[in-house]
């Protein structure tokens, strides 16, 4: 899946995170952005994104990259997901729609996509 995808599910925790500095070759990374786009997947088969709580117990998402010159980096994001009733509701609806549109055809990809866009609105 287009971990630009997963990306725009997250949000940066506190933009005091960056800039961010790989500490084996010195690469610097602006944003979190940046970090997510200038680094690569720990391995090609895993997103390297492993949900976890805080001091607070709110959700986090502990994002796992290589850098370029091969070193691990890991920075913190928060998870964005509206959890009051009516988003429990969208995501129930979500993946009961989901395995449908791969039914169609869609590939797990495609018919996520499609759903977000549906979910986001037109123009989004």
């Amino acid at each position: 899946m287009d971990e630009r995808l997963f990306f725009e599910g997250l949000q940066a925790l506190a933009a005091a995170a960056f800039p961010k500095h790989c500490g084996n070759c010195g690469r610097a990374f602006a944003t979190a952005q940046e970090f997510m786009q200038q680094t690569q997947s720990v391995r090609k088969d895993i997103t390297g994104l492993k949900q976890s709580f805080d001091d607070d117990s709110v959700a986090i998402v502990e994002a796992y990259r290589n850098c370029l010159c091969g070193s691990t980096l890991m920075d913190f994001f928060s998870d964005r997901r509206d959890i009051s009733q009516a988003g429990a509701r969208r995501r129930e609806l979500f993946e009961k729609l989901l395995p449908h549109l791969q039914e169609k055809g869609a590939t797990p990809a495609a018919a996520r996509l499609h759903l977000l866009k549906l979910l986001r609105g037109p123009g989004n």
